[in-house]
């Protein structure tokens, strides 16, 4: 499986079968290029500009915007519906959570989480392989609260995103303090990450991709 980041919470899962699935592509107005992009599943978290740009996105895509699961060529794709925000919902209204099976790797794309669910919900979504955690706070949960969140969810690998970088237009922290909080971190070199349920990492490992 291959998986670019794109910046903000805009990344794509690859399969070794070719079956390409966004999450959250964004607007111009976030302040990171618009790059070129077919998929065949988009997957929007909630309906905020820097999340639901689904025009921007080639191919005719499948859009998947509302909680259940459903099935896609081998891949099963299921949303849970989480908030926005600490008051369940009432200040930016609902999120949704995506659990995505394919190669065998199972991917948790947590959108604009905006508070930690009951541990209940938590255990509906695991196993988890890789979690795309939100960690610049302000609209999100912040870095302490995702600490908390993925030693919850157990993952093998973390992919921090919606933080602070270059890019950004808006005010967010950044990825450092979480960083922090973890013994083993990888930097890459590129925004393209490549990995096999073989390579998975025994040991829990946050995986930084390189800012588009």
């Amino acid at each position: 499986m291959k998986i670019t980041w794109f910046g903000h919470a805009f990344f794509l899962a690859e399969t070794a079968e070719g079956i390409r699935i966004a999450f959250d592509p964004f607007d111009s107005s976030v302040g990171y290029p618009l790059p070129e992009v077919t998929a065949d599943l988009v997957c929007v978290s909630h309906d905020h500009y820097d999340h639901n740009n689904v025009a921007l996105i080639k191919g005719n895509p499948r859009i998947v915007n509302q909680s259940g699961s459903i099935k896609y060529n081998g891949i099963t794709i299921s949303a849970f519906k989480t908030f926005h925000d600490e008051e369940r919902g009432r200040k930016r209204g609902e999120n949704l959570v995506y659990r995505v099976e394919a190669d065998g790797i199972v991917l948790l794309h947590l959108g604009d989480l905006g508070d930690i669910p009951p541990a209940g919900e938590i255990e509906a979504w695991k196993p988890v392989d890789i979690v795309f955690v939100p960690v610049g706070g302000v609209y999100t949960i912040d870095h302490n609260q995702a600490h908390r969140l993925v030693t919850q969810i157990n993952p093998r690998v973390i992919v921090p995103m919606h933080y602070k970088t270059p890019y950004l237009s808006f005010a967010l922290n950044a990825v450092d303090p979480f960083l922090k909080l973890f013994p083993r971190v990888r930097r890459f070199e590129t925004s393209t990450l490549e990995v096999t349920k073989e390579s998975l990492p025994q040991q829990e490992e946050v995986w930084l991709p390189k800012v588009p």
